[in-house]
């Protein structure tokens, strides 16, 4: 079985970190394939970065295509491009927002999500609606670090997560938290052990999902919108993502 992981930002070594979450759930049979694409921002915090990000998230879909790839995972938590590329995979795409969610509504009545920059947080409400959670979701919480910040040693980017979420406890009423950033999948056991309830991260329910989705023999309907997108000529500079 093949999973295609992808961190639709172009930071490697965070990409690096992200395809170690993912492996960390898998059989033996299970090969990780984690990639980000050749072009667009270091990072995503906000909706134009999600948008440029994009049209390389696509570019690895239709590679992962003729990969024989099985499933993907999108490795960002505003799930960027995911309905797009529902429409071009073979098999199941899920999000890391989608599943870290879904996930926390089997382990709690409640849960927080702590993410990075405030400016993000509309987006992460934005895919509580979207997904239904809204009566699940106690709140969603900035730590005000930048996505970049959480590759930085020197930087007090864990400590602030782990206030945050201290505090996503003491006020919320929630029973787990949701890492809101596909750059904390490393925190997630150091995080639990500490908060003494169950952390998600997207990576690793994501991959999980995935898995399980692939050998249940399942995958995307192609029956209404997540059909095959129409054959049209695209003009200029994306002439080359064609249907």
């Amino acid at each position: 079985m093949k999973i295609k992981v992808i961190n639709p930002n172009t930071s490697w070594s965070m990409t690096q970190t992200i395809g170690e979450a993912a492996r960390s759930v898998c059989a033996p049979d299970v090969q990780i394939i984690a990639v980000s694409p050749d072009h667009g921002p270091a990072s995503i915090e906000g909706h134009y970065d999600e948008a440029m990000a994009c049209l390389g998230l696509m570019e690895e879909i239709r590679k992962g295509e003729s990969q024989g790839v099985d499933a993907y995972v999108i490795a960002c938590f505003g799930d960027p491009g995911l309905d797009a590329a529902r429409e071009i995979a073979r098999g199941p795409v899920i999000g890391v927002a989608e599943a870290a969610m879904r996930t926390a509504c089997y382990l709690a009545t409640g849960f927080s999500v702590v993410t990075t920059l405030t400016r993000t947080l509309v987006i992460a409400e934005h895919l509580v609606n979207k997904y239904g959670v809204r009566s699940h979701c106690r709140r969603v919480r900035a730590c005000d670090i930048a996505v970049l910040e959480l590759e930085d040693p020197n930087s007090h980017a864990y400590a602030s997560i782990l206030r945050e979420c201290q505090q996503a406890l003491l006020e919320d009423g929630s029973g787990a938290i949701v890492l809101g950033c596909a750059g904390m999948a490393d925190l997630y056991e150091r995080l639990q052990l500490q908060l003494g309830v169950p952390v998600i991260d997207g990576v690793a329910a994501a991959t999980a999902t995935a898995q399980g989705l692939i050998r249940a023999g399942l995958s995307t309907s192609k029956l209404g919108d997540y059909a095959k997108p129409l054959a049209k000529n695209y003009k200029g500079m994306v002439a080359a993502w064609a249907p």
